[in-house]
This record gives C-alpha cells, structure tokens and sequence, in this order.
C-alpha cells in the first residue's frame, strides 16, 4: 500500500461511535460549562495578565486577551458543530482522521498531545508557584532544590507540582463523574475568587496607571513592546489561557445529548472566560505600573498585599491554589482521553486503549500522569507557555479546515448537528487565518520545538502507528 494512500485513508465515524460506547455517558451541560471554565480560566488567569502586561502590551493587555477571545471564538464555533456531528473522544484528532484522512489526524493528534502534556507540566508549575507565595508569609520556605524545575535557581524538582499532579490522577482513576463534582465545587469558588479580587482591587485603582493605554512601540531584550506589535506579542503568548474548550470536545464520547450538550458547554464556557480575563487584566494593571509585574509568577497576590489588603490576598489565593485544581483535571482528564483515542486506534500501544473493569482508559491516564511530571520537573514556567500555544494552534488550524470537509457529509454517514458555525463558507477561512496569525506571531524559539516535535512525531507515525493502525486490517 502506497504512502499516500495510507496517510489517506479515512476511519468510519461509525467505527468510533461503536468503540466508545464503552465510555458512559454521565456529563451533562453544568458539568461541561465547569470543566471549560476551570481549565480555561486556570493559572493564566492569576499569572500571564501581569507578565503580558510588563514583557509585551502595557496597559492594552486587555487587548491582547480580546484579540485571542476573538480567535478562540471564531474557532469554537467549528469545534462545536464537530463536536456536536462527532461526539468522539480524542477531538481534533478523532474529527480529522474522519474527515482528512489517518495522516492529518496523527498530526493534529500529535499536537494536541504536546498541549496536554505540557500543559499538565505548566498548570502544575503555576500551581507551586502561587502555592509558594501563599505560604511565605506565614514563614515557610521551600529549599530551592524542591521549589524549582532541574537547572533553575538551584532546582531538582518542583515537589509541589508532583504531589498535585499525582493526587488529581488518583480522583480520576475515580472516574469522570466523581471528578465533575470536585470541578464544579472547585470551579465556583474560584469564580469567587476572581470576583472579589475584581471587586477589592477595583477600590485601589490609580488612573495614572492606565495612559499611555497603549505604550510606544519599542524593542526590549529582544521582546516586541507597545504598540500593536507588543498587543500581538501578547496574543501570541496568552492564546493558551483559551484552549480549554479542546478539553470539552475531548470527552464528547462521556456527554449526555452531545448535540446540545457540546455547543453550549464549549461556547459558554468561553463566553463567560473572557470577560473574567478582561477585568482582572484592566484591574491589575490599574492598581500598580504593569512594570511592576515582571517576572513575577504571582501577580493578583502581590497585587492586593501591595495595596493593603493582604487578609483578601490570602483568601483570594488560598482559593486559587485549591481552584487551580480545576485545570488539572481537566487537561488531565482530556489529555487521557486523547492517548486512549491513539491506542484505541493502534496507532500508540494498544494497551492505551484499554478499558478497566470500570470502562475507565486508567493506562492512558498513567501515560499522561508520568510524562506530565518529567516534563514539569525539567523546564521552567515561562518555556512552557509559548509551547503549548503551538501545538494547540495547528490543531486549531486542521478544524477550522476540517469544517468544508465534513458539511458535504452531514446527514449521509454523520449525523446532522444541531448546530452550525455560522456565515459558512467564509467564516471557517476566517478562523483558519486567525489562528495562523497567532501561531506566526509566537516567538521563533516556540516554532522550532514545535518544529522538532512533529519531526518526531512524523518518524513515530512512520516507524510504528502506521503499520499498527486498525485500518490496517480494514485494508
């Protein structure tokens, strides 16, 4: 068989729907709207605000958070008809092989892959971070061997962020409807969380702080700042605090009603994120100088202690830490998802799709777990972000595609969905473009890994998955 038509060949959506029937159906629209506010208004929430404001945008940080809210946006809207046509698990992955072919889905599933291990790397490094700030004041010091990744001041491993990331892994062994109750409680009190500081912090405002809303134009340390090339800097490093709705999409196979159930948890989630990002980020960067925040890892603690108010600073982060949580579970719990959807196929190691005796894929979300830990224990906060969005990005790029390919199939061999991104033809292009721009404008450190990245993933797909693959024995 020539390589063209293996990397072609294209899985029978009735084939998934059949081999994830397994997985129960027990997630409703609550329990969706908290798994995609409390990954996507996760650590970034209380971190990349003031680091974006100091590095790239000033002030107009608020921008670079509604640019991104925009792209996202565009972008949601054909992850919610796929998800709502394809309620599989494995997402992006899963839709692609259906509509492009094995090929296209091994390289969107590959970048999705980076996202969520890394991703579990940095929500657990932010959640030290935060965690660290929250108890120095009490006295309590960490030795840098155990505060810090290997390499960094002084760093072994950042302990924390191991004993957080094993102790979420062990409630989802659980299962997801255990882990959606924890969500939930978690997610609104760290809602309360941001509100109070909206509301306290909103008290110290000082004016001043807002002009220039948009500084000059200037190159610092090699870094774009002010103007609109440090608001699309910003965009480019922000874009991961909206890839929550990919861990919504990945568990579609565990919803009850996909077709409503989809659409409403992925937009709404995201709807109800922005405006929690926009004013935290216009009140941060009112109540001190956005150059105030450099390097700092903590920003809205350092915030309301700074200005007087460090009884709400320790509830607010206090809460935090515990919120935090949220998005592990959900990166955690999608991310497992995604590597059952690879064994499922045979493209990994078939016993990462495996199913317990509780119909749980409990080997994918070792795999997950362990590689989650390695990667946090190596490389630093700030590295971890800008990869996240890369590979998130291209993924972005193959759905907003993938739409032209699956509407000519809707209501043939898939299902007709309830809902439609609308303005089709011309707004999936307009999604595609957007996330392109925001993939060119990330640092050119992030597109060589992420370079690197698919080269291996290429020899993996070569040397092991297609030979593997149960289209295989189809063919």
């Amino acid at each position: 068989m020539s390589f063209k038509s293996t990397f072609l060949r294209k899985e029978d959506p009735a084939v998934y729907q059949d081999k994830d029937s397994h997985l129960a159906r027990v997630l409703e629209v609550k329990d969706f709207l908290a798994l995609g506010v409390g990954t996507i208004v996760s650590t970034s929430i209380f971190t990349l605000p003031g680091i974006v404001a100091a590095q790239h945008a000033g002030p107009a940080v608020a921008l670079s958070f509604l640019a991104a809210a925009v792209v996202a946006g565009l972008v949601a809207f054909a992850y919610a008809e796929m998800a709502s046509a394809m309620p599989f698990a494995g997402s992006a992955y899963s839709w692609i092989n259906v509509v492009f072919g094995e090929g296209f889905g091994w390289i969107a599933g590959w970048a999705l892959l980076a996202e969520y291990f890394i991703a579990v790397a940095f929500v657990g490094s932010g959640l030290s971070a935060n965690f660290r700030g929250l108890i120095e004041p009490l006295g309590i010091h960490f030795p840098n061997a155990l505060a810090n990744p290997l390499g960094t001041d002084g760093g072994i491993i950042d302990i924390t962020s191991v004993v957080v990331v094993l102790l979420v892994a062990f409630l989802l062994s659980r299962g997801a409807s255990t882990a959606a109750r924890v969500q939930n409680i978690l997610v609104t009190l760290k809602v309360l969380a941001i509100l109070l500081f909206i509301v306290v912090g909103s008290t110290a405002l000082h004016f001043q702080n807002y002009v220039p809303f948009i500084p000059a134009h200037k190159v610092v340390d090699g870094n774009q700042f002010g103007g609109w090339q440090g608001i699309y800097a910003g965009v480019s490093m922000i874009f991961l605090s909206y890839i929550g709705f990919d861990s919504i999409a990945a568990n579609s196979a565990e919803a009850k009603n996909p077709q409503k159930t989809m659409p409403r948890g992925i937009l709404g989630s995201l709807v109800i994120a922005v405006v929690l990002f926009i004013a935290v980020s216009l009140v941060l960067v009112g109540m001190f100088h956005y150059s105030d925040y450099a390097n700092n890892a903590e920003p809205v603690g350092w915030a309301l202690r700074h200005s007087g108010h460090a009884v709400v600073a320790t509830v607010v982060q206090a809460i935090a830490v515990v919120g935090m949580f949220t998005a592990l579970i959900g990166m955690m719990l999608a991310g497992s998802r995604l590597v059952y959807s690879f064994g499922r196929d045979g493209l990994l190691p078939k016993w990462l799709g495996v199913l317990n005796k509780h119909d749980l894929p409990n080997h994918a979300l070792a795999t997950i777990t362990i590689v989650g830990v390695v990667i946090g224990a190596m490389f630093p906060f700030a590295f971890l972000s800008q990869l996240i969005s890369a590979g998130t990005l291209i993924a972005f790029m193959f759905v907003s595609l993938g739409i032209y390919r699956l509407r000519p199939r809707e209501g043939k061999d898939i299902p007709n969905p309830s809902f439609k991104m609308p303005w089709y033809p011309v707004l999936p292009f307009i999604a595609f473009l957007g996330a392109l721009a925001v993939f060119w404008g990330l640092d050119k450190d992030a597109k060589i890994y992420a370079l690197v990245w698919f080269v291996i993933g290429l020899i993996v797909y070569l040397a092991y998955g297609a030979r593997h693959s149960y289209l295989n024995k189809n063919d």
